[in-house]
């Protein structure tokens, strides 16, 4: 009986030390929380993951990590597209007119939102909208109608997404 609560215990100080919202869980006690902890941390791995990537790139949008992941969740996107088409279009965010927040190329770069998280739901709730539920749910046919006539729009923002997925998060306890 002891062996299962050691066990709990040491996953509940390992995953404390990622800054989970763990610590206002009641202690486990069911299977049913112990899969709740799971999808909790899962959404934390995703912004910790994104906001390192972002920061690597010295990117404006690294503290927005949780704005795209929860836009992507809302809309039902991949969370790592967002930020991707953002990395082709303007380096992270990084390359942009002047306070324009149009890290995405809209308008060719010409529209201006009011702000980072404006730009985020923006392009988030249009992606779904415009573009997969209007029978362009894949990377290559929003390529077509986002970035005509690039041939190397959808290899980078698949590469991206890829260099996201493959960011090296490092725990210590």
């Amino acid at each position: 009986m002891k062996k299962p609560f050691l066990i709990i215990v040491s996953i509940f100080l390992f995953l404390s030390k990622v800054n989970t919202v763990l610590a206002d869980l009641p202690v486990v006690s069911s299977s049913a929380q112990i899969k709740n902890m799971t999808k909790i941390n899962q959404a934390d791995m995703r912004q910790v993951i994104l906001t390192k990537y972002l920061k690597k790139h010295n990117s404006p949008l690294a503290s927005y990590s949780a704005c795209f992941i929860f836009n992507a969740d809302k809309y039902g996107l991949d969370w790592r597209l967002v930020p991707a088409i953002s990395g082709v279009e303007s380096t992270f965010g990084k390359r942009i007119p002047y306070q324009s927040y149009n890290a995405y190329g809209w308008a060719n770069g010409k529209y201006t939102f009011k702000s980072w998280e404006n730009s985020i739901e923006i392009v988030s709730k249009t992606l779904r909208e415009k573009y997969y539920d209007n029978g362009t749910p894949s990377i290559a046919k929003i390529a077509r109608r986002y970035a005509p006539p690039s041939n190397t729009w959808e290899r980078n923002v698949k590469w991206f997404m890829s260099e996201i997925d493959n960011t090296p998060v490092r725990f210590t306890l």
